[in-house]
């Protein structure tokens, strides 16, 4: 697997409002912000150079972010772009990787991604993202409806 970026870090936080206006005071900009419904998130994507932090609010209690902030705040994961997200898998799972997902899902802004297993990189949760196209018919719509996070039987695996 070759990584190209790291496109960015993924930051939990329990109030996003108040995390933007804390990342915004030390100079930060908001590019774009997006609810995931399915994933139960709110982010905010905050441009460093390259590459972004990215914001995750839970929306419910269930949620992986509310789950993950009840135990510890900060650093969720990080994601590094790839250029071919199946290729990526491939290798990774003939070199005997530990992954939370086979194939990919739809992520955040028309995006394809997987997660590795945290035990496969030093305890990180490592998000592999593939940069999608967007439809136009999509673009006008609003933001995507996808995200990075993980699948329920993927969390329990992590556990």
């Amino acid at each position: 697997m070759k990584a190209l970026k790291i496109d960015h870090l993924g930051i939990a936080v329990p109030d996003l409002a108040a995390a933007v206006a804390a990342y915004e005071a030390l100079g930060f900009t908001v590019q774009a912000t997006e609810t995931v419904a399915t994933e139960k998130v709110r982010v905010a994507f905050l441009p460093v150079g390259e590459s972004r932090l990215e914001l995750l609010e839970p929306t419910e209690p269930g949620s992986v972010i509310a789950r993950f902030l009840e135990k510890r705040s900060g650093l969720h994961h990080v994601c590094v772009l790839v250029e071919d997200i199946e290729t990526a898998l491939s290798e990774l799972r003939a070199r005997g990787v530990a992954l939370l997902d086979e194939s990919p899902r739809p992520g955040a802004g028309g995006s394809r991604v997987a997660f590795v297993h945290p035990r496969a990189a030093g305890g990180v949760l490592l998000e592999l993202k593939e940069k999608g196209q967007r439809r136009q018919a999509d673009a006008a719509a609003g933001p995507a409806a996808g995200s990075g996070r993980y699948s329920r039987s993927a969390r329990r695996s992590c556990r």
